[in-house]
């Protein structure tokens, strides 16, 4: 471990992978721990055009006992190399080998018996898949998802027959990029130099995010249907979300109480196919990172996380 971009007391393990069709590929561990030792571990996972800067989340769990990890995927924030298409991947499922080895380093390394997985957005997504891969393994022991990528937000012509096309018509250049973005409404909620309260590298998560390209679309889409079809999550799962979406273009005052990037009503109706273990909370005034919403939001979101891990998680253990 070797000190990271954050500064004392986090730091960094460097987890290296096999090389693709640009070449190197790494992703990287964050770590902070609790003050005392501790058996039960946090894994983070961050969302598309995002990475690990949320010291305060890392303050909740540390807080509360839990050591404390985030994964920055290959191509993400500290594992994006000068080679490579920012955030791109083929198939979620390759980013499967570094959730492994976070999971083996949290388990094994630093013998945690206890690990939950939290994943935001397109992270959410791709916990929920990992954790439907590996559920005969044991590796995790709970799930919460913040805000998870669960469909496309966008009317039902686009999100699926014109998508379909897209993809179909763009399989033999995975990398064209699609001509829409994601916008700049959600980054001027969060970003100090808005209106929000948050500073981190524009650089690894710029305002208006990477561009959006075929290959990567196609692959939301296939772990979309997966979900859509089913999963068997054996453990707890916990899928927050707010309460309403903000859909304009545009910059607007109330883009402030709602998630800007996602139709929380597609959360809400596809959570209940990760699990027999679902519990669904909607966080009145959330935005779409719940964890960077206003202070008083903030605190209900944190309170819900930890009246669920002690009632789902702790509770089973009593």
């Amino acid at each position: 471990m070797e000190l990271d971009v954050l500064g004392s007391p986090f730091e960094r393990y460097t987890i290296e992978l096999d090389p693709d069709d640009e070449g190197p590929v790494v992703a990287t561990l964050v770590r902070r721990r609790a003050e005392g030792p501790s058996r039960q571990a946090v894994l983070y996972v961050h969302g598309f055009v995002d990475y690990f800067f949320q010291t305060h989340l890392a303050d909740f769990w540390t807080e509360r006992g839990w050591d404390f990890y985030a994964l920055d995927l290959r191509k993400y924030g500290r594992s994006l190399l000068s080679h490579q298409t920012p955030n791109f991947c083929r198939d979620l499922a390759d980013y499967f080998p570094e959730l492994d080895a976070a999971a083996a380093f949290v388990r094994d390394r630093d013998d945690h018996d206890t690990m939950l997985v939290m994943g935001h957005s397109t992270g959410g997504l791709l916990a929920a898949i990992w954790a439907h891969a590996r559920r005969d393994a044991g590796i995790i022991d709970g799930l919460l998802l913040n805000s998870p990528f669960f469909d496309i937000n966008a009317p039902w012509l686009i999100r699926r027959p014109l998508a379909a096309a897209v993809t179909r018509l763009g399989r033999g250049a995975p990398h064209r990029v699609l001509p829409f973005g994601l916008g700049t409404v959600y980054g001027e909620c969060i970003h100090a130099d808005h209106r929000g309260e948050w500073r981190y590298d524009l650089a690894w998560k710029p305002l208006a995010g990477f561009p959006v390209r075929i290959g990567w679309l196609a692959a939301i889409r296939r772990a979309q249907r997966q979900l859509r079809a089913g999963l068997d999550i054996p453990v707890p799962v916990l899928v927050a979300c707010s309460t309403r979406t903000f859909r304009q273009r545009r910059w607007h005052d109330s883009a402030m109480l709602a998630d800007a990037v996602l139709d929380v009503a597609h959360i809400v109706r596809w959570a209940p196919r990760l699990g027999p273990q679902v519990t669904v909370a909607r966080i009145d005034g959330g935005m779409h990172d719940l964890t960077l919403s206003g202070p008083a939001v903030r605190g209900k979101v944190f309170a819900e996380i930890e009246r669920w891990v002690d009632t789902a998680l702790v509770g089973d253990r009593r």
